[in-house]
C-alpha cells in the first residue's frame, strides 16, 4: 500500500500548540498581547486572564476582582492593562482590578493618546477622572456592533455590522460622517498607506489614501476575516473562523500560503495573530488554545501530517530516500512526493525496528527488537501508461499518448535464529560491501552474506567472549575508513574488529555509564554516553578525553550524534538538540539549543535515529515524531535581553505607589524611614523561547557581584543607613547579557544618629563634662596646693632634722675631745692649744657648712683634715692619712653636699683602723669624670664585716651611715654606694674600701 501525502501538508508545520493540558484555564483564545517586558497576555471565554512566560501560566479571574471571565480585548495604556470584557471594562494596575461596567466591548484603541472602546452598542470613550462616556455620533454609528477603529493620519475608518464608516473625528460635532460601504465589516488595519478592511461574506476592501481621492479596490478571498495583522515583510495574515490564516502579499494582493488544519492546526476559527520580538508568530484560537509558530529551519512531522505514529526509533538516508522506522508499524519512506507508508510485513507486526541501513544496491537492511532482521529487496522498473481517452477519441491516424512511470517492488526477507543468527534482538547493523556486521544485544557481533535466492546465510563468523569480546552488551558498532569495526558497549567498554581479529580496549573512559552512540569524522571518535556528556579521541591512538568548553551541552544524556556539512556537532537527548561548534582542537566554542520552544517538536530524541540527507539536511528521530532540519547561513538572531524589575517590597510590603518602569534608571530615590531596613527585590527577563534558561546576578552597591544563578529574587535585610543602590542583570541561552537596571533608595537614620543631634549631644556632653572637669580641677588645684603645703613644711621639718643631724657629732667623740684636751692642761699644754684650736676650728666649719646645701671640696677636705687630725690627737694609736685628688677641675670649683664623706671617714677610723691590729693607714681619693666626682674612702683595719658583728643597732655611726646612703640614693640613684673588704694574696682581709659617686657639679 503506498499513501502519498503532498509537499504542501507538511512543508509549513512549525505549530506547537498550548493548551488546557498545558495549564491554559479555556481553549477559548480571544485576544492576545505582549507587554513591555515580554509576557503575553491571554483574554480567554470563560477563564478569565491568564499571563505566559513562554513555560507556565499565571492566572486571574473574578475570583480575583476581575468584572468578566469573558474577555473580547487587551491593550496597554502606560502600566495598566485594560481588559474588555463582556460587562464592561476592567483595568489592571499591578494585582488591583479596577471595574466599570459597560456594554461588550470588542476592541481597545488607542489613538493620539486617547482610549477608545469598540463596543455592541457605539463607541465610549475612557478618561481617568470620568470613567466610561459614549460618544454620540451618527444614530446608526451609536446603536451599530463596533468591530474596528483605524486612524490613517487623517481619518478615521470606524468597521460596524453595518457598513464602513468615514469621520474627521470621533466626538460629537465631527464634520464627515460617510458610510463607505454597507457591508459587516469586521476587522480593518492601517499600512503602508492603505486601509485594509474585511467585510465578513465580501472579502477585503483596500483604500489608498495617499492619492487625491479614496481609490479601492477588493480583494476577494479571504472571506469571514476576523482580524489583521502585518508581519515579516510585506505579509498581511487575516484570521478567520473557517479557514485558519490566510496569508496575502501587501503590495501585489497576491496570495502566498495557508496556515489551517493541514499545517498542524486542530482547529480553524482563528481570533488573533501576533508577532512576538523574539521573531515569534502567536495564533489565538477559538477552541484549540493558542500556536506558537516558528519561523525557523525546523520541519516537523507527526501522525497529524502523515506518520504512521509519532516515535521514530531509526532513520536512514538512502537513495535521495529517508527511510524511518515509525512506532511499531513499520516503515515510512520521505522522498520528493512526500511520505509514502511501506506495508508492513506480517511476520514484523507490532515490532519496533531499531535499526536501519541500506546496501549498495539500495536494499534495505532493519534490526529489530526480537524478531530478527528484515531484509527488503528492491526493484525498481518502468510501466507504460496509456491514455484511453486519447484512443477514444483518435482516428487511425492520430498519436497514442503514452507515459512512462517508475514502479518499486518490496520483498521481505526475514532472517532470524532459524536462519543462524545467534539473536533475534539486533542492536546495529552495518553492510560493508556484500558482508553484513550485526550486533545483538547480549551474544555479541556475527558477519555473514546473505543468499537471497536460497535464504541463507553465507561465511558465518561469530565474535563473542572465545574470540575477545570481554563485554557483550553491545549498545553500538560503526565502522572508519580504514575498514575497522567498532563497538561499543552498554557498560563502557570500547573496541574494534579488524581482519577478522578483536582488540578489546576494556572500559576508556574510566566511567560507570553505558556508551550510547559512536561517531567517526575525520580522523576522530567522538563517544556519546548516558549521563557522562560527550567523549573524544584520535583514532589511531585511543585516549578518550572529555568534550570541554566555556558552555555544556543541555544534557548529559547523549542519544545520537551526527556533523552537518558546517563542521558543526549536533547532539541530540531528552531535552532535544544541541548545535556545538568546535574549533580545531576540538574545545567546545559554542551550543546552540534547540527544544520544543524553538521548533523542536519532537522533545525527546531516540537512540541512534537521525540521519543525513544528500542535500545536507539533517533528520532528526524522536518520541513526538520526526524532524528535519535545513542548514543555512541565515538563522534566527538571539535579541539581547531585558531586564526588569518586577515589584519592590519594602518591610514585606509591595511599593504599589510607584511605577517602577519609570523609576528604573533614572535619578529617583526611594526615601526609607530608619525602621525600614528590610528590602526585597525581584526582576526578571522573559524568554518565551528558552524561558528556563535565563541566569541572574545581582549587587549593592559598589559590593563584587554575585554568582550567576536562576534565582530572580533577593532579600536585603539589616541594611546601613543612608545611600544604597541596588544593581541586577541578566543574561539568555546565549550568554548575552542585558544591560545593568539599578534601583536607588535611601535610609534615613534615627535621630540620634543625625549629625545635628549629635553635635547638640556632644555639645551637652562637652558642656557638662566641662564643668564637672574645671570643678575637679579646681578640688584638684586646692588639693595639690594643699599637699603642696604639707610637703613643703614636711622638707622644711625634714631640712631642718637634717640640719639638726649634721649639727649632731659623736658626744663620746666630744667627751674624749675634752677630756684630753683636760689631761693637756697638766703634760703639755702647748699642744692642749693646738687641739683647742683645732676642734674649735672644726666646731666652726661644722656649724658653718651645716647650713648649705653644697660647699666647695676645698672645704669638704678642709674640714675632713681637721676632723681627721682631732682624731689623731684622740686615737689611742697613731695612724697616717692621704688625701688626693685626680682632676681637671680646681677643687674650690667642685661642689660637694656638707657632711657626706665624714661619717664614712669616722667609721674607717673608729671601727677599722682603732681596731685593727696594723699600724693605721687612711686613704681618700677623689677623681672626676665628665658627669661624676669619685670619692673612694680606704683604711686598713680590721674590715667591715667583722666590725658589724660588734655594733648594735642604736650606734650613733651606723645611723649615720644609714642616713649617709640614703642621701647618696637620693642624689645618685640606687647602687651609687659600694662597700667591700680588702683582700691581700694572702686571702687575709687587709681593710675596707668605701666607693661612691655623685653627679659633678661646679659654680660656674
Amino acid at each position: 500500500m503506498l499513501l502519498f501525502i503532498g509537499d504542501a501538508y507538511t512543508q509549513n508545520n512549525r505549530l506547537r500548540a498550548f493548551t488546557l493540558e498545558d495549564g491554559l484555564p479555556q481553549s477559548q483564545v480571544y485576544d492576545l498581547i505582549q507587554d513591555e517586558m515580554g509576557y503575553l497576555w491571554l483574554g480567554t471565554q470563560g477563564g478569565g486572564l491568564c499571563r505566559f512566560n513562554g513555560e507556565e501560566f499565571k492566572i486571574w479571574n473574578e475570583t480575583h476582582g476581575l468584572q468578566s471571565n469573558y474577555i473580547h480585548a487587551l491593550t496597554f495604556v502606560n502600566d495598566s492593562l485594560f481588559i474588555g470584557t463582556k460587562r464592561g471594562l476592567s483595568i489592571k494596575t499591578k494585582d488591583k482590578f479596577t471595574n466599570l461596567e459597560g456594554p461588550r466591548i470588542n476592541k481597545i484603541c488607542r489613538i493620539k493618546n486617547q482610549t477608545y472602546l469598540a463596543t455592541n452598542v457605539g463607541i465610549y470613550s475612557y478618561e481617568k477622572n470620568v470613567g466610561l462616556r459614549k460618544i454620540k455620533l451618527n444614530p446608526k454609528i451609536n446603536t451599530s456592533i463596533i468591530n474596528d477603529i483605524v486612524f490613517d493620519g487623517r481619518l478615521y475608518w470606524i468597521a460596524t455590522n453595518k457598513g464602513l464608516w468615514k469621520l474627521n473625528a470621533i466626538k460629537k460635532n465631527a464634520s464627515i460622517i460617510e458610510r463607505h460601504s454597507a457591508h459587516d465589516f469586521t476587522a480593518a488595519i492601517f499600512y503602508n498607506n492603505k486601509v485594509f478592511a474585511a467585510a465578513f461574506n465580501q472579502g477585503v476592501l483596500v483604500l489608498n489614501t495617499n492619492a487625491k481621492s479614496y481609490g479601492n479596490y477588493w480583494i476577494s478571498k479571504p472571506l469571514r476575516v476576523t482580524n489583521i495583522s502585518v508581519h515579516n515583510d510585506n505579509e498581511l495574515w487575516f484570521a478567520t473562523d473557517n479557514e485558519g490564516i490566510s496569508i496575502v502579499n501587501a503590495d501585489k494582493r497576491k496570495h502566498l500560503r495557508n496556515i489551517n488544519r493541514k499545517n498542524g492546526l486542530t482547529i480553524s476559527h482563528i481570533r488573533k495573530s501576533i508577532l512576538d520580538r523574539q521573531s515569534n508568530i502567536w495564533i489565538a484560537t477559538s477552541g484549540g488554545g493558542f500556536y506558537k509558530y516558528f519561523q525557523n529551519n525546523f520541519i516537523h512531522y507527526d501522525q497529524n501530517t502523515g506518520l504512521k505514529g509519532n516515535r521514530v526509533y531509526a532513520i536512514h538516508t538512502s537513495m535521495n530516500e529517508i527511510w524511518a522506522s515509525n512506532s511499531e508499524a513499520g516503515l515510512v519512506k520521505i522522498d520528493s512526493s512526500g511520505i509514502q507508508h511501506i506495508e508492513q510485513d506480517e511476520r514484523l507486526s507490532e515490532v519496533k525496528i531499531k535499526t536501519i541501513t541500506s546496501d549498495a544496491s539500495g536494499n534495505i537492511w532493519a534490526g529489530t527488537d526480537g524478531k530478527g532482521m528484515l531484509f527488503k529487496e528492491i526493484k525498481k522498473f518502468d510501466s507504460i501508461v496509456i491514455d484511453s481517452s486519447a484512443i477514444k477519441k483518435s482516428k487511425n491516424d492520430s498519436i497514442v499518448k503514452i507515459d512512462t512511470i517508475q514502479k518499486t517492488i518490496y520483498t521481505n526477507h526475514v532472517i532470524d535464529r532459524d536462519n543462524g543468527l545467534p539473536s533475534d534482538w539486533i542492536r546495529t547493523i552495518l553492510v560493508d560491501n556484500n558482508t553484513i556486521w550485526a550486533a545483538s544485544y547480549s551474544t555479541g557481533i556475527i558477519r555473514f552474506r546473505y543468499d537471497k535466492e536460497k535464504k541463507r546465510l553465507l561465511r558465518v563468523k561469530k565474535f563473542d567472549r572465545k574470540n575477545g569480546i570481554k563485554d557483550l552488551q553491545i549498545s553500538y558498532m560503526t565502522q572508519d575508513s580504514l575498514g575497522k569495526i567498532w563497538y561499543a558497549t552498554q557498560n563502557g567498554h570500547l573496541g574494534y574488529i579488524k581482519n577478522g581479529r578483536v582488540t578489546h580496549l576494556g572500559n576508556v573512559l574510566n566511567q560507570k555509564t553505558s556508551i550510547s552512540t559512536l561517531l567517526l569524522h575525520k580522523d576522530k571518535m567522538f563517544i556519546g554516553t548516558a549521563g557522562r556528556g560527550i567523549w573524544w579521541s584520535d583514532l589511531d591512538k585511543v585516549s578518550v578525553r572529555k568534550l570541554k568548553g566555556r558552555k555544556k551541552p543541555y544534557s548529559d544524556n547523549i542519544y545520537q550524534m551526527i556533523f552537518d556539512d558546517q563542521g558543526n556537532l549536533w547532539a541530540g537527548s531528552e531535552r532535544g538538540v544541541d548545535k556545538i561548534e568546535l574549533n580545531q582542537s576540538n574545545d567546545i566554542v559554542d551550543i546552540f539549543h534547540f527544544g520544543r520552544n524553538d521548533g523542536f517538536l519532537g522533545i525527546e530524541t531516540c537512540l541512534n535515529a537521525v540521519t543525513k540527507d544528500d542535500e545536507g539536511n539533517l533528520w532528526f528521530g524522536a518520541i513526538y515524531g520526526l524532524t528535519k532540519y535545513k542548514p543555512t547561513e541565515s538563522t534566527k538572531a538571539t535579541i539581547k535581553p531585558r531586564l526588569f524589575f518586577e515589584d519592590v517590597e519594602v518591610a514585606y510590603r509591595s511599593l504599589d505607589s510607584i511605577n517602577l518602569n519609570t523609576w528604573i534608571g533614572s535619578d529617583k530615590v526611594l526615601k526609607l524611614k530608619p525602621n525600614q531596613t528590610e528590602l526585597s527585590f525581584s526582576y526578571k527577563t522573559v524568554d518565551l523561547d528558552h524561558p528556563n534558561d535565563i541566569e541572574y546576578r545581582f549587587r549593592l552597591n559598589n559590593s563584587e557581584w554575585s554568582p550567576w544563578s536562576a534565582e530572580s529574587k533577593q532579600n536585603l535585610a539589616g541594611l546601613a543607613y543612608g545611600a544604597h543602590y541596588f544593581s541586577a542583570q541578566s543574561r539568555n541561552y546565549r550568554w548575552e547579557e542585558s544591560d545593568i537596571v539599578t534601583f536607588r533608595f535611601f535610609i534615613d537614620s534615627p535621630i540620634y544618629k543625625k549629625a545635628w543631634f549629635q553635635l547638640a549631644v556632644l555639645a551637652g556632653i562637652l558642656m557638662i563634662v566641662g564643668g564637672y572637669a574645671l570643678s575637679y580641677i579646681r578640688r584638684v588645684k586646692q588639693k595639690n596646693k594643699e599637699e603642696r603645703e604639707r610637703l613643703q613644711m614636711q622638707n622644711h621639718l625634714l631640712s631642718l632634722e637634717q640640719k639638726a643631724l649634721r649639727l649632731q657629732m659623736n658626744p663620746h667623740f666630744i667627751f674624749n675631745v675634752l677630756n684630753g684636751i683636760k689631761a693637756m692642761g697638766t703634760s703639755n699644754p702647748q699642744r692642749m692649744n693646738s687641739t683647742i684650736n683645732t676642734f674649735a676650728t672644726l666646731l666652726r666649719e661644722t656649724l658653718y657648712n651645716s647650713r648649705k646645701d653644697y660647699i666647695t671640696l676645698d672645704q669638704e677636705i678642709q674640714t675632713l683634715k681637721h676632723y681627721i687630725e682631732i682624731e689623731q690627737l684622740m686615737a689611742s694609736k697613731p695612724f697616717t692619712y692621704e688625701i688626693s685628688i685626680d682632676s681637671d677641675l680646681d677643687p674650690e670649683e667642685i661642689l660637694i653636699p656638707p657632711m657626706l664623706i665624714q661619717p664614712f671617714v669616722e667609721n674607717a677610723v673608729r671601727h677599722g683602723i682603732l681596731k685593727g691590729s696594723r699600724d693605721g693607714e687612711l686613704k681618700i681619693e677623689f677623681h672626676t669624670t665628665d658627669e661624676f666626682l669619685h670619692c673612694t674612702v680606704k683604711d686598713n683595719g680590721q674590715g667591715i664585716f667583722q666590725s658589724q658583728k660588734t655594733k648594735t643597732n642604736t650606734d650613733h655611726q651606723s645611723m649615720a651611715l644609714t642616713v649617709t646612703r640614703e642621701r647618696l640614693e637620693s642624689i645618685s640613684g640606687k647602687d651609687s654606694l659600694n662597700i667591700k673588704e680588702i683582700i691581700n694574696k694572702g686571702n687575709v682581709v687587709a681593710g675596707t674600701q668605701i666607693a661612691f659617686k655623685i653627679p659633678l657639679e661646679t659654680d660656674y
